[in-house]
């Protein structure tokens, strides 16, 4: 029996317009690149489910032991208590982070990782009797859909019913190919006294059209942020777990930032997990005597042990030859496939960074997420059993380290003849 008339009568799904849309595809199994539906097709994921799936859907290993850790230790509350695992990814983090961060707080996702990062920044000045409450971000940014996490992204469609209550943010144009000295000024020109940190989305504006920007520029801004006595967080839940060819993208810059935001790939995409990560001298501001210095900041399922199960099972997989070998064909290929597509009439640009790559259709109009040809791109690739999940007229393919290049060469066979199939109006 089908599950999809429960569904459309029950869910109200994500990011999505009910009206005149067509059903959910039901899926009842993942296995390695694919996801397999009710009637049995196998869907190639081409986008890794919204960026979280990088060694491939129901991964033996980790799957194991997140059964292990279920019939173990379910949940026990994070204050006052702690528990092995969470131990464990904490050591395995400050092993494989940028070496100035010494501390991990957990949350529950790449919102909730922002959050806190926002209330670490703010806070670490207040528990110096220093006013410094200001938050400076790009204009382009999207950092989730918490309410401060919106605050600090780009004021658009997506957050326009709530930003009078937002909190003031100084929002400055992102240092993309041609800005980067315009930017560096504005970053300079905005700060004051009352700057509390700047956050950004290293190297890859990932909603906003996968943008892409160096690392050199970066080190300019958060090398002004220092000498200011701005604090700086990285917001790597997209590009965190070498989405970038490495580590973090902020492995590009010769020193580290003050905070750092992770989920997504934290747990090989099969659990939800947030962490923020802070250099010792973020810490130390919140130990005190005066209980008023506390970070009063939770979730119910902080630190949650088969979560913590599944990020430490990840992290294993991630320091294996065999997969730092896929990421590193993987990229090998994005950058070949990249250039095949540079010069192809159909496309305004095409870009890569590590493992990831952006394909730009000229419409003839301005790129934007709510092109008309975000339809067409979605559903002719859902029809050839690939998952494509457009950002507007910007096809992007970030598949799991897993994948094959054989599989990597089908999904642009069908990319290739979309584009050759399509005519600009």
């Amino acid at each position: 029996m089908s599950i999809l008339p429960s569904d459309t009568q029950n869910i109200w799904h994500p990011f999505t317009q009910t009206y005149g849309s067509t059903p959910p595809v039901a899926i009842v199994k993942g296995e390695g690149l694919y996801l397999i539906t009710e009637d049995g097709n196998k869907i190639t994921d081409a986008v890794s489910s919204w960026w979280t799936n990088i060694h491939g859907h129901c991964h033996p290993y980790i799957a194991q032991k997140i059964s292990e850790q279920a019939s173990t230790l379910d949940h026990v509350i994070f204050a006052g208590f702690t528990h092995p695992k969470a131990v464990e990814l904490s050591e395995s983090l400050l092993k494989v982070l940028p070496q100035n961060f010494k501390k991990i707080f957990f949350s529950d996702d790449g919102s909730t990782s922002v959050e806190v990062a926002i209330k670490m920044a703010v806070q670490y000045w207040h528990n110096q009797n220093r006013q410094k409450k200001r938050i400076i971000a790009f204009k382009e940014a999207y950092h989730g859909d918490t309410f401060g996490a919106m605050a600090v992204g780009g004021r658009d469609a997506f957050n326009k019913p709530f930003e009078s209550l937002f909190f003031e943010v100084d929002f400055i144009d992102a240092p993309l190919p041609g800005k980067e000295e315009e930017s560096i000024r504005q970053l300079q020109k905005t700060i004051t006294d009352n700057t509390a940190a700047f956050i950004f989305e290293p190297l890859l504006l990932g909603t906003s059209g996968m943008q892409m920007y160096s690392p050199e520029v970066l080190q300019k801004m958060t090398d002004l942020c220092k000498q200011l006595e701005v604090l700086t967080i990285a917001d790597e839940v997209l590009t965190g777990f070498y989405r970038t060819g490495k580590c973090f993208a902020t492995n590009n810059l010769k020193s580290g930032t003050d905070i750092i935001c992770l989920s997504k790939g934290i747990t090989g995409g099969t659990m939800a997990l947030g962490v923020t990560a802070c250099s010792q001298n973020i810490y130390d501001a919140f130990v005190s005597e005066d209980k008023f210095k506390t970070f009063f900041h939770g979730h119910s399922y902080t630190g949650n042990p088969i979560a913590c199960a599944a990020a430490c099972a990840n992290m294993e997989l991630l320091a294996q030859q065999k997969t730092l070998d896929n990421i590193a064909n993987l990229c090998y290929q994005q950058t070949w496939w990249i250039q095949k597509f540079k010069n192809h009439p159909a496309l305004l640009d095409a870009r890569n960074l590590g493992t990831i790559n952006a394909l730009e259709i000229n419409t003839g109009k301005n790129s934007s997420y709510f092109s008309s040809l975000r339809d067409d791109i979605y559903n002719f690739f859902l029809q050839k059993n690939i998952l494509l999940r457009p950002l507007g007229n910007i096809i992007y393919v970030m598949p799991p380290y897993c994948i094959t290049n054989d599989e990597l060469k089908h999904i642009y066979e069908e990319i290739d003849a979309f584009l050759n199939q399509l005519k600009i109006q």
